[in-house]
Parts: C-alpha cells; structure tokens; sequence
C-alpha cells in the first residue's frame, strides 16, 4: 500500500523518506523507465486487440497478451472431484475376474519388471496377488463394468468416459499429487484452477473464478495432508488463486465485518485503500498493485455473493433426496457436491473438491465400503443434477485421484482382508459432460492391472485434454518465468486424448 498520508495523493510519498538522493533518484528513473516500456507495450497490444476481439474472453488479470479461448470450447466450466490417497483400480473401474484364479499367487517377476518399490513393501519377500472381494455387473447402454460400491453412480455411468491406462512419474504421494494438479512433482507451480483462471477469466464478477471445498471425512487413519499449493498460483498473479470455503464460520475467513463496521464504511475503507494504491500502481507500474486492488473489490462484493451462495434454503426436497441426509451437514461430502452445482450454476469457471482417506495399505475392504459409501450417491446426484438442468453439456466434471494400487497385497493376505502400496504405472480415473463422448473407455490394462496394455495416458495428457476441452491450447498456455515459458504440462512431451471427446 501507498505510504501516503491521505487518500488525496498531496502527503508524502515514498520520495520524501530520509535516503541518498542518488539512490532515489536511481529509483525513480528505473520506475520510470519501467512505466514507459510497460505502457508503451500495453499500448500496442490493446490496439492489436481492438481489432482481433470478437467476443472472446480475456484473462481475468486483464493482460492483453492472452486472449483466449484459441478455439471453440467445448466446456464452459469444470469440477474436479479429487480422491487424495489414490483410490485402487481393482475395488472401482478396472475389472479383473480372472484374478480370482489366482488368489495368493506370487505375482511373476516378469511381470514386475524390476520396479523400484516403495519402502512399505520393499521388504516383502513374497508379493501375493489379492483379487478384489467386491462383485463387478455391467450397467447402462454403454456397459461399463461398475463396482458393487457403486450402485448410483452406476446409474450415470453411460455420461462417462473411462480412462483405465493413466500413469504418473511419483511413487509417494505428496509429489504425485502435486504432478496432478499443477503438472509438477515440486512446490512453487501454478495449479490447474489457476492456469484455467488466468487464461479464461472470470464468469461472475461477484464470486471466484476457482473455489476449493474439502470434505469431512468418515475416516480418521491415513489421512494424506492437504495444504493451499495444491490450489496456489505459483508465479502467476494471487487473484487466480484457489478460495478455499470453509465449513464452520464464515465460509471465507473475514468474510463478515468486524462489530461496529457497516458495510457503507467498509466500502469507504476500500475506497481509501484502492486510491492509495493505484498511486503506487501511477508511480511504478507494478501489476502486483492492481491485482491487490482486484481482490480488495472481490472480497467486498463476496460479503454479498457468498452468503446467497451458501443459503440452501431455496432447494426443494427432490434435491436434498437426491444428494442424501448428508448434504444438510456444511462441510460434508454431499454438500460439497451440492455446492459445486449451485456455483456451476452462477459462473464459477473451475470447482474442486477434495476427498481424503483413498490411502488403503490394510483394511482395504472396509475402509473402501466407508469410503465409496460417503461418495457414490452425492457424484451421481450431481451428473443427474446438472444434466437435469442442462448444465452437464458445458460442465466438466473430472473423478480421480494421484496414482493407482498394487494388485498384490501388502503385509497379511485373507479373502476378507488385504491391503494395496502405491503403483504410479496404471490407474482408472474418469470424466463427463463437457464434450466428452458418453460411454466410452480409452486404454487397457494387462492382466494383473500392473501394466499399461494398450494406449497409455500420462497424468500430463488428461490436464492437456482438460485444457483443450475448455477451448485451451495447452502447448500456447504459457507464463515465462524464471526463464522458462511455464506451462501446466510442463516441458515433457504431453497430448490430448481425442479418442474421449464427443
């Protein structure tokens, strides 16, 4: 903020500190200099965009370098539903019957490979194959082979597109995380919402363009961490950050104003604060400046827009019977759901939803039961709700997790129970709506589930395929930093899965 004395600009500034003259001059030639280059490109490419814009959007940042989407897109809007601890294949989308046959057989060496294990099984002397308990049917016209844990997202299962060959670099899960959501295995990186953001701008001026809701969880062991770099900005600009809603309280921290604070001197109080700093922005163009100005006016009208969004007096009991008693609970599950079709509904550009507790080393059909049971009727009330509202067609809607399971167990093994490691080589995730073609499965796994047979899909091909869905050319999508052009798929080598979209 502007080190002024009033709002009027005429205290002293900055200028007037005690220092060197030669130093602030220095400074003040280098703000200059700053300025006129900066404004002097601003200029050019405001004029080029004049006469390019024909309705497209712009980045919410209001940097004319990006101007996008580079093609029609397909998907307005997406919701990324993300199970943290990496759900396993076996017990969700990745049938394999004939694993029965060989239940408490060594997994063949040859099939292994020689892959580098985690420390949890490297011990182990034998690896013996653990077939799924749960039953298997198929379901709908496009019969796709659904879990038992899954009798109502069966139900919707003819929207999906199955993806059973999806692989990652990491074999723990903090940098196998991070690879999924900001295309990188190490903190710092722009994450999906924020690159969505910050190529495609905001929907609804009173409310996020990305929103974070992490649910309570009907387990308490093995919860893997999450923390805000999951939904960070990196390098890009604060405003394209993830607003994480909390459950209790305000839904954003400070949302309310403190005792005695009307909501005209608040705006007062912003008025004053946003004067101050576009006399800094004036002085030395820092676009920093003006992103905090961004988010000054963003906080206020969300005093507004949040509660309205949170009030779920207005749905009718054909809803609250569709997401199930727990939709009632804030913070659940459920509600999350429910929350991320009423923000589809008013325009927020990217929603994810964080599950936790995926990480099942033992007890793995019990806890599977827990957890399959809090999600399965909540994700397909929310197919069936937005497609009942003609939202389904332009909303992605993305179900996953970090990495897939081992098919032999680790520790113990029981036809009642076992446990999965981690295997970054194969795993099953999920889209629909938005473009995707409905009821069609991309990629083939071998056998035992522990190899890719057919059409493999890097974690980096499914953000490129997100991306494109959303009109988004993820090779052009860029931001040079640290002298690099960063991009969500990185430098390697990354494509979009064209056999999936509609």
């Amino acid at each position: 903020m502007h080190p002024c004395s009033d709002f009027s600009g005429e205290g002293p500034s900055v200028l007037d500190l005690p220092v060197p003259t030669a130093l602030k001059q220095q400074w003040l030639e280098l703000a200059t200099r700053r300025q006129f280059l900066g404004r002097s490109g601003k200029a050019l490419a405001w004029a080029g965009l004049a006469k390019l814009m024909s309705g497209n959007a712009m980045a919410s940042s209001g940097d004319p370098g990006v101007l996008l989407p580079h093609f029609a897109p397909k998907a307005k809007r997406a919701i990324y539903l993300f199970m943290a601890g990496a759900p396993s294949q076996f017990e969700t989308w990745d049938y394999k019957p004939e694993l029965i046959k060989r239940f408490d057989q060594d997994l063949p060496e040859s099939v292994r490979g020689g892959q580098v294990l985690t420390g949890m099984t490297a011990s182990q002397t034998r690896f013996p194959i653990a077939p799924s308990v749960f039953n298997f049917q198929q379901h709908g016209e496009a019969g796709h082979w659904c879990s038992e844990l899954f009798p109502h997202t069966a139900k919707v299962s003819d929207e999906f597109a199955v993806m059973k060959s999806l692989h990652t670099d990491a074999i723990n899960h903090e940098p196998a995380i991070l690879l999924a959501n900001s295309g990188n295995m190490v903190p710092g990186k722009a994450s999906i919402g924020s690159w969505i953001s910050y190529g495609l701008g905001s929907m609804n001026e009173d409310l996020p363009t990305f929103v974070v809701l992490t649910s309570k969880l009907p387990l308490f062991t093995n919860i893997q961490a999450l923390s805000s770099r999951l939904w960070s900005s990196g390098f890009l600009s604060p405003e394209h950050a993830g607003v994480a809603l909390r459950s209790g309280g305000d839904p954003v921290i400070h949302l309310s104003n403190p005792k005695g604070v009307s909501r005209e001197l608040r705006r007062a109080m912003i008025d004053g604060v946003n004067d101050m700093n576009r006399q800094l922005h004036d002085r030395i163009g820092d676009p920093e400046t003006n992103a905090r100005i961004a988010q000054y006016e963003m906080a206020f009208r969300m005093q507004a827009s949040v509660p309205e969004l949170t009030d779920l007096s207005d749905e009718p009991e054909s809803i609250w019977e569709m997401y199930g008693p727990k939709a009632k609970e804030p913070g659940t599950y459920a509600y999350n759901c429910l929350m991320a079709r009423r923000m589809a509904e008013r325009g927020v550009r990217f929603t994810q939803i964080f599950h936790r507790g995926w990480d099942t080393h033992g007890d793995l059909p019990n806890r599977m039961k827990i957890l399959c049971e809090d999600i399965d009727r909540p994700t397909a009330a929310l197919i069936a709700d937005l497609k009942q509202r003609g939202l389904l067609d332009d909303t992605l809607v993305v179900w996953g997790g970090e990495f897939g399971r081992t098919v032999y167990s680790q520790g113990g093994l029981s036809k009642e129970n076992y446990g999965r490691d981690h295997h970054p080589r194969c795993f099953s995730m999920w889209m629909a709506g938005g473009g995707v073609k409905p009821g069609s499965v991309y990629g083939e796994t071998d056998e035992f589930s522990y190899n890719i047979a057919k059409d493999p899909m890097h974690i980096r091909d499914l953000n490129a395929t997100i991306l494109h869905l959303l009109g988004i050319d993820h090779e052009k999508l860029t931001f040079k930093f640290q002298g690099l052009e960063q991009k969500l798929t990185g430098v390697e080598p990354a494509k979009v899965v064209k056999e999936i979209l509609a």
